[in-house]
C-alpha cells in the first residue's frame, strides 16, 4: 500500500507534559482518513507537526516518501477549526492574498477563485468585508482558500462546524469530489456520523497515545455484538421454539399475518451471520436479514473508556 503520509514514532513534549507518545499513523494515498480523539488527546499537536508549525522531539514524518521539509509547504492545505480571516479586508482581496502565499500567480489565483466563488454562489461577496459575512459564509471562503492550490494533502479540522444542514452537505459533497480527483484528506472531527459517512480509515488518539486504527468497516465488524435485524414469516408455535435457539432481544408482530420484526443475537462462540441465517430458516421464511453493526460513536466511547480503565 502506498502511503502519502507516514508518521513514525512521533513524540512531542511541552515541559513535563507529553502531547504525543510514540504515535505512528500511516495515511494511504487517495483516502479520507479520520483523525479522532477526545479534547486534549493530541490531535492538534499532530496536525501542527504535519504543518511544520512545530517539530517532533522524536520520530519522523514522511510525505510522499520523503522526510517532511520546507519544500512540502505547498503540498499541504489546512483548514483549522479556529478560522482566521482578517475581518476588515474585502473578501476578494484577502482570498487573492492568501492564494498567492500558496504559490499561485495573480492571474491563476483570480481564475481559480472566481470558478470556486461561482460554484458556491458567492460571487457577489467579492467586494464585501469579511466582517459583514456570517460565520458560515466565512467558512466557505476559508475552505476555498484551503483547497485552491490543489495540494496533495488536505487537513480539515471540524469543517462542518457552524454550517446549516444544506451547506454542510454541500461541503461534504465537495470533500468527496476532491477525493475522487485524487486528493488525500485528513478529517478531524467529533461528529462520528460524518466519520461513518465519508471516512475510509481512522486513527483514534487518547491521552497522547494511539489506541485504535484501521479501516472503518473493519473496525465496526471487529466490535460487532452479533446482533441482527430480521423479518421472519412464521407461526406462534415456531416463534416459541425459536426463542430456545437464539436470544430474541425484540419481537414485534407486523400488520401482515405471521410476519415478525425481530432483533436477535447469536451467542458467544456459536458462529457468524451465516450460522444465524441457517438457524432462522428452520423456524420460518426469512424476508429480510441484516447485521446491526455498532456505530463509530459507540466504538469511540467504548474504546476511550476501556483505555481509561486500563491506566
Amino acid at each position: 500500500m502506498d502511503f502519502l503520509l507516514d508518521a513514525k514514532g512521533i513524540v512531542k513534549r511541552y515541559g513535563a507534559h507529553t502531547a504525543l507518545d510514540h504515535v505512528s499513523i500511516s495515511v494511504p494515498e487517495g483516502c479520507i482518513f479520520g483523525l479522532l480523539g477526545p479534547n486534549g488527546a493530541g490531535k492538534t499537536t499532530f496536525i501542527r507537526i504535519i504543518n511544520q508549525i512545530t517539530a517532533p522531539d522524536e520520530g519522523e514524518v514522511l510525505l510522499k516518501g520523503k522526510k517532511l521539509s520546507r519544500e512540502h509547504i505547498y503540498d499541504v492545505g489546512y483548514l483549522p477549526e479556529e478560522r482566521g480571516l482578517y475581518r476588515n479586508m474585502k473578501v476578494g482581496e484577502q482570498a487573492m492574498y492568501l492564494a498567492q502565499l500558496k504559490g499561485l500567480s495573480r492571474m491563476e489565483a483570480s481564475k481559480r477563485l472566481h470558478e470556486w466563488f461561482e460554484k458556491f454562489g458567492i460571487d457577489s461577496w467579492w467586494n464585501r468585508k469579511v466582517a459583514e459575512l456570517s460565520k458560515g459564509m466565512q467558512q466557505k471562503i476559508q475552505f476555498v482558500v484551503t483547497v485552491l492550490h490543489k495540494p496533495s494533502l488536505l487537513i480539515f479540522d471540524e469543517p462542518f462546524s457552524g454550517f446549516d444542514p444544506i451547506n454542510a452537505q454541500l461541503l461534504k459533497d465537495e470533500i468527496l469530489e476532491l477525493k475522487r480527483k485524487g486528493a488525500t484528506i485528513i478529517f478531524s472531527t467529533h461528529n462520528m456520523a460524518s466519520v461513518e459517512e465519508i471516512c475510509d480509515e481512522i486513527a483514534l488518539i487518547n491521552k497522547s497515545k494511539k489506541i485504535l486504527d484501521g479501516k472503518v468497516e473493519d473496525i465496526r465488524r471487529q466490535f460487532s455484538d452479533n446482533i441482527y435485524h430480521v423479518m421472519l414469516h412464521s407461526s406462534p408455535e415456531k416463534m416459541e421454539e425459536l426463542a430456545s435457539a437464539v436470544e430474541v432481544m425484540e419481537n414485534t408482530p407486523c400488520d401482515a399475518p405471521g410476519l415478525y420484526a425481530l432483533k436477535v443475537k447469536m451467542g458467544e462462540g456459536k458462529g457468524d451471520g451465516n450460522r444465524m441465517l441457517e438457524t432462522l430458516m428452520r423456524y420460518g421464511e426469512v424476508k429480510d436479514f441484516s447485521e446491526k453493526l455498532p456505530s463509530m460513536n459507540d466504538i469511540f466511547i467504548q474504546t476511550v473508556k476501556k483505555a481509561e480503565n486500563e491506566k
